[in-house]
């Protein structure tokens, strides 16, 4: 009973984490048939925990099971690597190689001459698939160690250079 407990609510979270991830990336209707799936597998579970409320290991095994899934559910979520990410960059490279390295790898990239506290920087702003980010943060990693950088997801991308290479299919080609 302990297993089978653990084994649903391992099952249980792993769905509610990856449909809430997909209801926040946009995916409603996928999303939506997921929670079905869910809510019969959180059903099934909550009542073989409160038909047998007498017996703490199963208590425990559901509490187990509920964190669990929630690595699980994360785990996917970075293996789906659904949408964007848009990666500011701010270093001392003035003369733009790091521009020029990066173009190269196929990112788009709008960069202007910036001000720091020590004098002129560069700044960037590179918009990738959220499954390349890796691979910027080490190539930007590689050419400047102190860069300074920080991402956040875009929920809508509209126009440029970068939304038409990605529907004509040309990006990272």
């Amino acid at each position: 009973m302990v297993l089978i407990i653990f084994a649903i609510n391992v099952i249980y979270v792993t769905f509610y984490t990856v449909r809430l991830i997909l209801t926040m990336k946009g995916y409603r209707w996928v999303a939506a048939g997921l929670s079905v799936i869910e809510i019969v597998i959180y059903v099934v579970g909550l009542g073989l925990v409160l038909d047998n409320l007498n017996q703490i290991q199963n208590l425990v095994a559901y509490a187990i099971g509920y964190g669990t899934g929630v690595i699980i559910g994360s785990i996917i979520e970075e293996k789906l690597a659904l949408g964007y990410v848009m990666v500011n960059v701010i270093t001392e490279d003035i003369e733009r190689k790091m521009v020029r390295v990066i173009r190269e790898n196929g990112y788009g990239i709008t960069d202007w001459e910036a001000n720091g506290r020590d004098g002129s920087r560069h700044a960037m702003q590179i918009l990738t698939p959220k499954k390349y980010e890796l691979k910027l943060y080490m190539l930007i990693k590689e050419l400047d160690p102190k860069a300074f950088i920080i991402t956040y997801e875009a929920r809508n991308i509209h126009g440029g250079f970068w939304v038409k290479q990605v529907r004509r299919g040309k990006l990272f080609r």
